[in-house]
């Protein structure tokens, strides 16, 4: 899978991805990232990408002529309006879908991403409108900028792929999973710590206990931290 990122600041983006299961898909080859610099597209001695809006109002917003330009750089069948199939421009911002796993899903099954990252006040209509496949946003909050949220992600995405994770299974196992539940409670060593003990069940051996178990635990953790999920929980 192929991912690209517009952006004004391509620096920030040499820590994110230095790390982890990501640095590791892409040393392997199964996901591929590009960084463009949004200022590659403008045409003026000051590389000008941002305007006031019109009608007034704070703040500048993000113009659409680079973003355009960017976008019919990287894919240049969309300077023709072709759309291709398994490749969506995506505008991480705070008024799009909120991004949660089953939206992570859907977006896993296209071949290629392009991010762009909103600045300032946001972006032109225009772009959102005509040029984005979809707007995603990360919470009902606003950040500075869409890098962090394109970081997220990327990284949400990524390790969804297939050979990402080093256990095919780690994925489907896990806060909103398939069953839309929180992760059940887990415990490593020692098995009593400071009068804290483990579950008895987890030490048993009792595979099918051991299961059950954890199901309940995970619908009691569920309630208690993030009872809306409830409603969309499909039992077993």
């Amino acid at each position: 899978m192929k991912f690209h990122v517009v952006t004004i600041f391509p620096n920030f983006f040499r820590g994110p991805f230095d790390y982890g299961v990501v640095e590791k898909a892409c040393q392997a080859g199964r996901i591929g990232i590009q960084v463009h610099d949004l200022r590659a597209w403008t045409h003026d001695r000051h590389r000008t990408v941002d305007d006031r809006p019109f009608g007034g109002g704070e703040g500048m917003l993000l113009k659409p002529e680079p973003l355009f330009e960017a976008v019919e750089a990287i894919w240049p069948e969309r300077a023709s309006g072709v759309r291709e199939p398994g490749k969506q421009v995506v505008l991480l911002s705070a008024q799009g879908r909120k991004l949660d796993q089953r939206l992570a899903r859907e977006l896993a099954e296209a071949a290629e991403l392009l991010l762009i990252c909103g600045r300032y006040e946001g972006v032109d209509e225009r772009v959102a409108g005509h040029l984005a496949d979809q707007e995603i946003s990360v919470g009902d909050f606003v950040l500075s900028g869409g890098e962090l949220a394109a970081a997220m992600v990327i990284d949400v995405v990524a390790r969804l792929k297939e050979g990402v994770l080093g256990n095919r299974d780690s994925a489907l196992f896990e806060s909103f999973g398939p069953e839309g539940l929180l992760d059940c409670p887990q415990y490593t060593r020692p098995a009593d710590f400071r009068g804290l003990r483990v579950p008895e069940v987890l030490l048993g051996g009792n595979h099918e206990q051991i299961r059950r178990w954890r199901h309940e635990a995970a619908l009691e953790k569920t309630a208690r931290l993030r009872p809306d999920l409830l409603h969309e929980v499909r039992k077993i």
